[in-house]
């Protein structure tokens, strides 16, 4: 049924450095999927990390020689399965590896979808919205940047609201960094931080009080990934919103924090998921337990982030908008035609598949 399975390096430069707690990028490279089937179609997946190790257990270079040595070979073995008995054969034979398993599940969509003439939000049980509002992270450091950098995306119509990456500097440094944004935007323009797993309790129960009395609307993962406890204790203890990142995993990771009560918001990711469909599982357990929607990004490049964007368009609410700027984040577009920003929002296509058109020749020229 498989004729080819091929992953793709491609290092892009970015913009402008990306300040995170746990790395600062200056390149984004794209793991890009494409799997080709013995009639002719062609689907396209995205496995992106942040930071090769940095963020995860995957890095780009682990993502591209696992798929070629243990998914490949078993996806070229297997016959006349549906995309759901293909990824249980893939779960049973290979262990972890969520974000390889979203990038080839997004391919196996969207070669579906594009066979059944559908867009792929169709598979996954039907959009409710064909444009989704996308934030824009602020990461440079620099205080007066940041915050020429809002005033431009607000004039531009782009962005109209924005997250602040913290956690590299002392808290108390990154706090006032927060507020002097802030107050600068004003009280119309919402302001997030996510301070990536950067601080102790003590340092969230002191810098957290400071932020939501300096009117920041949402707290994302500020403590690490080992301590739901501690993340469950500030949730119950601060108005502002807490919002698990990391810490989600998938299905399984977003009942236990349900059940624990460990967030008031959820930060949906299809790689952290394990795929597409994995998120939309997640996002059903949120709206069971009344927790709130943010849909997240590992900075993707325009396959995962439309891919995204398909899932994310299923969801019955999303209180807290989406972060998909990856696209814009970079110095060149792998696209025909570049996805859609107007009015704040990024445009969900509705042609077949992902609905868009990879430009293979700029993929050959930037591939590692």
């Amino acid at each position: 049924m498989y004729k080819s399975i091929e992953t793709i390096l491609v290092d892009i430069p970015t913009i402008r450095p990306h300040k995170l707690s746990v790395t600062t990028m200056q390149t984004q490279t794209l793991v890009l999927v494409k799997i080709t089937t013995e009639d002719g179609l062609v689907g396209w997946g995205e496995a992106t990390t942040i930071g090769g190790l940095n963020y995860a257990e995957e890095s780009p270079e682990s993502v591209k020689t696992n798929i070629e040595t243990y998914f490949a070979p078993l996806l070229k073995s297997l016959k006349g399965l549906n995309i759901a008995q293909t990824m249980q054969q893939l779960n049973k034979a290979i262990n972890g590896n969520r974000f390889a398993k979203c990038a080839v599940q997004t391919a196996l969509l969207d070669i579906q979808a594009k066979r059944l003439s559908l867009p792929l939000s169709e598979l996954l049980g039907g959009r409710l919205r064909d444009r989704l509002p996308v934030l824009w992270t602020l990461a440079s450091g620099d205080t007066a940047k940041d915050i020429a950098e809002a005033e431009k995306m607000i004039a531009a119509k782009r962005h109209n609201f924005f997250k602040l990456k913290i956690g590299a500097n002392p808290w108390q440094q990154d706090v006032d960094h927060v507020i002097a944004i802030k107050k600068a935007l004003g009280p119309d323009v919402s302001i997030r931080v996510d301070v990536n797993r950067a601080w102790s309790e003590q340092e969230c129960i002191h810098g957290i009080q400071q932020l939501q009395d300096g009117g920041i609307d949402l707290i994302e993962q500020p403590c690490s990934i080992d301590q739901n406890d501690t993340l469950t204790r500030l949730t119950q203890r601060f108005d502002v919103a807490i919002m698990a990142d990391e810490v989600l995993t998938g299905p399984v990771s977003a009942y236990r924090l349900a059940k624990q009560h460990a967030a008031g918001v959820f930060a949906v990711k299809i790689a952290q998921s394990g795929g597409l469909i994995e998120a939309c599982e997640v996002a059903t357990i949120a709206g069971l337990a009344g927790i709130d929607l943010y849909g997240g990004t590992m900075l993707e490049g325009p396959v995962g982030s439309i891919a995204s964007a398909h899932a994310f368009s299923t969801f019955k609410s999303l209180a807290f908008g989406t972060e998909l700027f990856g696209p814009l984040l970079l110095t060149e577009d792998i696209l025909k035609t570049p996805l859609q920003y107007e009015n704040f929002e990024l445009v969900v296509p509705n042609t077949p598949g992902l609905g868009i058109e990879i430009d293979e020749d700029r993929i050959e020229q930037l591939r590692r």
